[in-house]
């Protein structure tokens, strides 16, 4: 086997454990969100008065899932990308609005304080539009795989701000 060919399959096996850690984080962070949602979700929710644009419950499980996947996938396109400012910076504030995002389920779920929810939301939708920025400057793909989530916090701001306007 020549030297290539080995550098090759090194990268490749190093880029494949890349990215099922970065969707391992990723969903174990929400996860950790989820627990905080559960408890809720059936006593104190379940009593709010919500806009008539609240989806039923069963859709939020499968939706986070699938945006969890690709905000990993995402991040981990940008990982590839070689070492540097840009792909620095990407990176933690990817880590950052993962943070954020959950803290909002602590925020509104564990603590059950909508209010505050709704500052902490509108701090991590900026914070996912410099991610999204971020990442524009180091992989335009990864970029525009972020979007979906953009879109999904945006219309959670709105579903946050008419819980907080209904209670």
């Amino acid at each position: 086997m020549n030297m290539a060919l080995a550098r090759n399959k090194f990268v490749a096996k190093k880029g494949l454990l890349a990215c099922g850690v970065s969707v391992l984080i990723t969903l174990a962070l929400g996860a950790l969100g989820g627990l905080a949602t559960f408890s809720s979700v059936a006593t104190w929710y379940a009593q709010l008065n919500k806009p008539a644009f609240n989806p039923p419950n069963f859709v939020f499980g499968p939706v986070w899932t699938i945006l969890y996947i690709i905000m990993a996938l995402a991040a981990w396109r940008v990982w590839l990308q070689a070492e540097g400012a840009d792909r620095r910076t990407a990176l933690v504030l990817y880590a950052a609005q993962l943070v954020l995002n959950l803290g909002w389920s602590v925020i509104f779920f564990g603590l059950r304080q909508p209010a505050f929810a709704l500052g902490e939301i509108i701090i991590l939708f900026l914070a996912i539009l410099a991610t999204i920025g971020a990442f524009w400057r180091v992989d335009r793909l990864a970029s525009l795989m972020m979007t979906p989530y953009a879109v999904w916090v945006a219309f959670a701001s709105f579903l946050n701000f008419g819980i907080w306007r209904l209670n």
